[in-house]
Parts: C-alpha cells; sequence; structure tokens
C-alpha cells in the first residue's frame, strides 16, 4: 500500500499518561476528593508554592517534543507537549534547599538521594486527601514528572535527571515529597515504551482522519433547501469561520439540525474543527440529531459520531454502583477498557448505544464509562448540556485546558438559561447535618463536631429567618464547611463499608458543590436561606445571571451556535447565553404557508389568580370544546400547572371518552401510551389535557393529522415564589425589567413551544388558540413570532365561527 502523506498528532503530557497508564478497578468507595476536583484551588496552591523557591527555580516550564513515527502504511509525527510545574536547576553545586530532607511545616520526605541532581522536574499536585494515606506518588503523577524529565534531558543534553513529586493539602498547605533520579538511557526506553503503546491509536487517527476528511469534501446537502435554508447554512459556516457565536431564531419546520449539523461537518473536514459538541435539553432532541447524522452517513459521509447516554440508562445494574463489591465489571475495568475502545473504533463505522453495550459486555467493562471514553475518538459527540457545562459533571478531558478547535451546537437553547442557573447554583438543607451526624455518631469525633458546627451555624440563620432572609456574609459557615470536609475525607476513606454511607456521601457532595460554588460567586450572585414546601430549612448560592460561568465554558471552544425555535426577545438570550457585542442574531423566517394556520386569542377569559373559579373553569372548558367541535381530529390543550388542568378535567366528565390527561412523573411507556392516542386518520375527537413547559410541550413530533389544534391556558407565568422575587427585585436594580426577566420571558417562551407542536410540516395544517386576555397587551404581543401576525380576537360566542371558517376553506 502507498504511504499515506504524513500527518502530525498533538498530545499533552498528562492526556498521555493518563490514558496509556491507566489501570484497576472502578470504585465509588474510595473517598476524598479527586486531584480534578482540586484544580481550581489547587492553581492557587501551585502559584503559592512557586514564588517561594529559591532563583534557581523556574516556573511554568514549556517543554515539547515531536517523534517520527512509522505504523505499516503510515508516517506521521507524535507531538508530546506540556509545563513542568517547576525545574530545579542544582547546576551550580549548591545544597539546594529545593531538593533536600529538611523537615519543614510537618512536611515529610518519603526518601533522600544521596547526590543531589543537576536539574529536578518538580510536578506538583493539591490534594484534599490527608497526606499520611499517601504512602507512595500515584503513577501518572509520577509518569508525567519522568515525561518531562526526558523531554528535558533529550532538549538540553543531560546524562541523569531527578524529579520529586509534590504534594500539598489544600487546606493544611501541608507538604510531602517523593524524590528519584534516572539515567537518560533509563527514561528514554521507558518514554518510547509509553510512545510504542500511543502508536496504534495515533495511527488509527490518523487513517480516520484522512478517510473522513475525503467524504466530507464530497458531501452535498443532502435536501433539496427550503426558503431562507440555504442562507442560514451559510450563515452558520461564516460564524465557525469567524470563531463567533450566533443566536439562531428559526421557527419550526426551518430545518434548525441539519442547518446546522451540516456546515459544521464541512468545517470540520477543512480543518476548521476537530470536534463537534452537539448539545441538546431533551432526549427527543437528541435522537432528531442522531437521526440526521445517520441520513448524513447514507449520503456518503463518513464520521465516528457518539450519543452519551446517562448512567442509570445504561448501567448493567438496576441502579448504578461502581465498585467492584456490587458490579463485576469494575473488578479491573481500566485494565480492559482501552482494549475495548480500540475494537469498537476499528470494527464500528456507527457507534450507536447497542454497539457501547455489546462491546462492553465483551470486554466485560462499564458501559458508561466506555462511552465517555469513546468520546475522546469521536468526531461529534451528542450529550446533554451537563456535559459541557456542569461543573461536577462536564467532561473534564477536554475542558480542562485551554482553546480548543470545538463547536458547541447548542438546540431548544432556550432551556439553557434556567438550566445553567441550577448548575450553578448550590443548597444545603440544615435536616442533611443532624441525620448524618446521627450516623456517625461514636465513630468519629472531629467529623461529628464538625457536622455540629456547621448545624449551629445553620440554626442561627434559622432564627433569623422568618420567610425569606437575603445573607451578606456566610464566611464563617464556608470556614467551618471546609473543616467538615477536611475530616469527611478521612472518615470516608475509613468507613467504606458503612451503614448509611449513601447519605454521608450525599450530603459530602453536596457540600463539595457548594464550597466550588462558593469560589466561583460574584456579583452576579445572591446568597439566601428559606424553607421548602415541607417547612424545611435550607441556604442558598443563587445564580441571577448564568452568563460568566457559561462564557468559561464557551471559551474553550472556537465558536457557538444556539438554536430555538423561541428565542424571543434574542437580546435576553444573547445577555443571558454570554453573547458578546461582536456576535451574530440570525431571524429565519418560516417556510410554511400563513393560510395553513389559524391563531387566535380568546378575550373574555383568564388564569389570573384574582379569576381563579368555577365560573371561569367551565369558560375555558366550554372554549375547548367549540373549538375541537369544529372537526374531528386530534388536539392538545396545554394548562400552566396541573391544579388548573385538573380542575377544568373535573367539568369534563361527560367527554371523558374524548379526553386523555397528563399525570406527574409518567413513565417512558406512559409518554409512548399517551401520544398513541394521538393516530393518523382519527374517526374520533381525541383531547389531551397536558402541563405547559412538561413532556409534552417541547420535542414531540405529531404531523400531519396526528395533531391539528392547541390550546393554550393562560400565559405560563411562573408562579410567585421567593426565588422569583428575588430574580424580581435583582433585574429591577440592574436594569428595571425584573418582571420581564423573572416573570414574563419564561412564561412566554412556554406558550411558544406549546403552540409550535401544531405546525411541524409543509402540508400541515393547523389552529391555535390562546385563552387569555392578557395576550392583547402590549407586552404580550411583541413577544409574538413574526408568523403569529396576523391574528384573530374572539369570545366564547364566535370561536366556533371562526373555526370553521377556517376549516371550510381547505374544502
Amino acid at each position: 500500500m502507498d504511504q499515506i502523506n504524513q500527518n502530525k498528532i498533538k498530545i499533552s503530557v498528562r492526556d498521555l499518561v493518563e490514558f496509556i497508564l491507566r489501570s484497576g478497578d472502578l470504585d465509588n468507595r474510595i473517598g476524598g476528593r479527586k486531584d480534578t476536583d482540586a484544580m481550581q484551588e489547587g492553581s492557587r496552591i501551585h502559584r503559592k508554592i512557586q514564588k517561594r523557591m529559591g532563583s534557581n527555580y523556574t516556573a511554568e516550564f514549556p517543554l515539547s517534543i515531536t517523534i517520527p513515527y512509522t505504523k505499516e502504511d503510515i508516517n506521521f509525527e507524535i507531538c508530546v507537549e506540556g509545563r513542568a510545574d517547576g525545574i530545579i536547576n542544582n547546576a551550580d553545586g549548591q545544597e539546594e534547599e529545593n531538593f533536600n530532607c529538611v523537615e519543614e511545616q510537618e512536611e515529610e520526605n518519603l526518601s533522600c538521594p544521596q547526590e543531589v541532581p543537576k536539574i529536578v522536574i518538580d510536578e506538583i499536585k493539591a490534594v484534599y486527601r490527608e497526606l499520611s494515606f499517601i504512602q507512595e506518588p500515584v503513577p501518572v503523577h509520577r509518569a508525567q514528572a519522568m515525561c518531562y524529565a526526558y523531554i528535558y534531558s533529550k532538549l538540553y543534553q543531560h546524562d541523569s535527571m531527578g524529579i520529586r513529586i509534590t504534594y500539598c493539602n489544600i487546606e493544611t498547605e501541608n507538604m510531602k515529597y517523593f524524590e528519584e533520579r534516572f539515567s537518560f538511557q533509563e527514561l528514554e526506553e521507558w518514554f518510547f515504551h509509553l510512545i510504542r503503546e500511543y502508536g496504534k491509536w495515533a495511527a488509527w487517527q490518523c487513517r480516520w482522519k484522512i478517510r473522513r476528511d475525503e467524504s466530507i469534501k464530497n458531501l452535498e446537502f443532502p435536501f433539496e433547501y427550503r426558503p431562507g435554508q440555504k442562507k442560514l447554512v451559510t450563515d452558520v459556516y461564516k460564524t465557525i469561520l469567524r470563531e463567533k457565536r450566533l443566536f439562531l431564531e428559526a421557527p419550526t419546520g426551518v430545518g434548525k439540525t441539519i442547518s446546522t449539523l451540516y456546515p459544521a461537518v464541512k468545517a470540520m473536514g477543512e480543518g476548521i474543527l476537530s470536534k463537534l459538541f452537539y448539545l441538546t435539553a431533551k432526549t427527543i432532541t437528541r435522537t432528531v440529531a442522531e437521526e440526521t447524522i445517520q441520513h448524513l452517513t447514507k449520503k456518503g459521509l463518513s464520521i465516528k459520531c457518539v450519543t452519551i447516554t446517562a448512567k442509570d440508562k445504561i448501567c448493567i445494574l438496576d441502579k448504578p454502583d461502581c465498585n467492584p463489591m456490587a458490579c463485576p465489571r469494575a473488578k479491573g475495568h481500566f485494565d480492559r477498557v482501552n482494549d475495548a475502545v480500540f475494537d469498537l473504533l476499528r470494527n464500528e463505522d456507527e457507534i450507536s448505544r447497542e454497539s457501547i453495550i455489546t462491546y462492553a459486555e465483551k470486554y466485560m467493562v462499564c458501559p458508561f464509562e466506555m462511552c465517555l471514553d469513546v468520546t475522546s475518538w469521536a468526531d461529534c459527540i451528542i450529550c446533554d448540556y451537563n456535559y459541557a457545562f456542569d461543573p461536577n459533571v462536564y467532561l473534564r478531558r477536554f475542558f480542562q485546558g485551554g482553546k480548543n478547535d470545538y463547536a458547541f451546537l447548542i438546540d431548544e437553547a432556550h432551556n439553557l438559561v434556567e438550566r445553567a442557573k441550577e448548575m450553578y447554583s448550590a443548597i444545603l438543607y440544615k435536616k442533611q447535618f443532624l441525620a448524618v451526624r446521627k450516623l456517625v455518631k461514636g465513630k468519629h469525633g472531629k467529623l461529628e463536631k464538625g457536622l455540629q458546627n456547621c448545624n449551629d451555624d445553620l440554626l442561627k440563620m434559622k432564627r433569623e429567618c422568618e420567610e425569606c432572609s437575603i445573607k451578606e456574609n456566610i464566611s464563617d459557615f464556608v470556614l467551618h464547611l471546609m473543616r467538615l470536609l477536611t475530616e469527611f475525607d478521612e472518615f470516608l476513606q475509613e468507613n467504606t463499608l458503612l451503614e448509611g454511607r449513601e447519605e454521608c456521601l450525599q450530603l459530602y457532595f453536596d457540600i463539595r458543590h457548594f464550597l466550588n460554588i462558593y469560589e466561583v460567586y460574584n456579583d452576579k450572585y445572591i446568597t439566601y436561606t428559606d424553607y421548602d414546601e415541607q417547612n424545611e430549612f435550607r441556604i442558598k448560592l443563587l445564580c441571577m445571571d448564568p452568563s460568566t460561568n457559561l462564557n468559561q465554558c464557551l471559551e474553550k471552544g472556537k465558536s457557538s451556535i444556539f438554536f430555538s425555535a423561541t428565542l424571543l426577545p434574542i437580546q435576553y438570550y444573547k445577555e443571558q447565553l454570554a453573547g458578546r457585542e461582536e456576535d451574530y442574531a440570525v431571524y429565519a423566517p418560516s417556510p410554511f404557508r400563513k393560510e395553513n394556520r389559524l391563531l387566535m386569542i380568546g378575550k373574555d377569559v383568564s388564569t389570573k389568580y384574582t379569576r381563579r373559579n368555577d365560573s371561569e373553569y367551565k369558560k375555558i372548558l366550554e372554549y375547548i370544546l367549540k373549538f375541537t367541535s369544529a372537526k374531528i381530529g386530534n388536539y392538545m390543550v396545554f394548562f400552566p400547572s396541573y391544579q388548573i388542568m385538573n380542575q377544568v378535567a373535573n367539568f369534563a366528565d361527560n367527554f371523558t371518552g374524548n379526553i386523555v390527561v397528563q399525570t406527574s412523573n409518567m413513565s417512558e411507556i406512559e409518554k409512548e401510551k399517551f401520544l398513541e392516542e394521538f393516530t393518523a386518520e382519527p374517526e374520533k375527537t381525541r383531547i389531551g389535557f397536558c402541563v405547559m413547559g412538561g413532556i409534552f410541550s417541547e420535542g414531540i413530533d405529531l404531523k400531519n393529522d396526528r395533531l391539528i389544534g392547541s390550546v393554550i391556558v393562560g400565559t405560563g407565568l411562573p408562579m410567585i415564589g421567593n426565588e422569583r422575587e428575588l430574580f424580581r427585585n435583582y433585574y429591577d436594580e440592574i436594569n428595571g425589567r425584573g418582571f420581564d426577566y423573572a416573570y414574563l420571558y419564561q412564561g412566554m417562551n412556554k406558550v411558544l413551544q406549546s403552540a409550535g407542536r401544531v405546525i411541524r410540516t409543509m402540508e400541515d395544517k393547523g389552529a391555535i388558540l390562546l385563552l387569555d386576555e392578557r395576550f392583547e397587551q402590549k407586552q404580550y404581543l411583541n413577544l409574538f413570532p413574526r408568523e403569529w401576525f396576523p391574528y384573530i380576537v374572539v369570545d366564547s360566542d364566535t370561536v366556533e365561527d371562526e373555526v370553521t371558517k377556517f376549516w371550510n376553506s381547505f374544502r
């Protein structure tokens, strides 16, 4: 076979050693915060240690080496690069204070070489673990230092090198050293063994990239362009090319998924992007993205695309419990998972959930963890917002470093505002501390005392809080939480089989998240205490504006495309979703014929709190029955709450044969059964009672006559509560638009999404009835999309005539 053109594969020192040298079990019983969780605080510790070193200590020393490599039919280069935490230069022969056996500030030294090496690589690791538990350096930490030692000795021609692994406890700042010395020959032999292990992966990657890019070069848009769609595709491509962010308001029918994926794939083929993240809020939109990728592959595209399935949905256990005692796959998982991933990549072009399950079973590994490892080699990753933005579960393998050639395609982006606020907020309940204190009583005195101190702090705050109280300073409470977490670390490591361990872990993780959010706390947060529906006292760090946090994530990529059928008002979403002045906003016109849609506003009805009574509920039902009587078919009615829905349903006893009602917490089977009621070519009318903002108001795709009409009852405004009022007051002070930000925009988005269920294709015809006189007010009309004009105002006497006239126009 002919030699393939030379390629260059870049990999960081850390990624190389963590990938090739990992081994052992999956084990969630091991207590303690992982090094990755210490990264933010660890950066401060790094700088502090580095600053107090002597003049012959160079911090953050960049090192890089490129190795020519040949694997069968392909020549390429492997570039290994990174920054050594410190270089200690003892070339002047001094007894260097930075490399010694002096015990200082309770620092411990495992060993001390007889001869001080001239050059020593210092690898600093900030940890939350008690140092006494660290008896030897973590293998990947040692390997990082050895990599840097080899690269330095090769570049600067040294016969021998020293390495030092410095562990520093974040809370106490005590340190512990592990020191070794190697000859150049030892380092070179070890390093090239590492490179050979990685070489087969790099060779596969080079071959795959050539195949993928060739397929993209010849890939044409798979459909005939709809009106305005070609411009939309071009806008997305230019946004990626210019490394900007695009906010795209695109009504149903525009073809948002293909219009964003196709230009992003083309940009990948031209070397502009290395990876695509298709981010969604719901399973149904992930399915649409998968189907779009499958359609492109049928047109000749070669692409490795993987969807991340939630752990609880793919786990082989009824309830995930990742440890060798509970799961046979956990034992030796890391010894086998690389072989499983490589086998899958070489033999499967389409990486489905089923194929991951099959290969995970073949190699006896965890399917969820294997799926995460597959993402490292995938071109496109389809997943929930959490995996890019949530500080607890984001994919650290992609987002811990600097900027990358990624594009974020963010579907149903209107959902991200509230989701992001939730991700970047943190909450603790007083009852948690009391419950865990009871569990550990008599087992760990310091932990008991720490739990009591935190409970005392919360008790004091509780006595100061009648209903809702904003807290200006909680530094004492935070200090007690930090001390408690240190005791928790020690306790969890010593008690892996504790009864009630799950409850202990939940509080442990909640505290950790609370402290992590406190670290990024700024003027876009407030702290408050209040009581939940069960009158349980709690304290919350509430994110009022997620834009700063989101921006830090988005900066890890090259470009971001936010798209939804409901991004109105666009400036609000740009502001909340980290839009910058130079970023773009585009409104794509609807391709559907206006005469195929009827939009009406009921002017003599309302769901205002003061109007909620039997008379109003009967009038709502009257509207619904008249609206649905004009034509036999399938209809959905969206209510602002379960309470109002059930009140209206109670008056519909005589029509129960025609009405199906959504219930709370429906299972997947129940959802499917509900939707199956809406059949094609129905012989009798079917009316679905649903809740706005629920599972049936977004993402469902009932085409043609499976849904011909929707009634939206009320304006969808959230219920008044402490948190909503805090948002209202906050934005009143910021820009005088507190009601809009706290209530109006969120409510109208639910209305728009619910109404969007009706017209799904160019052939669809349907009617929409907005039941609330407030829709005639200017603040609501300003949020109507362009295609909603003109509309008709009706009352209970005229609504049936207007609907009948609309359906008769198609005869």
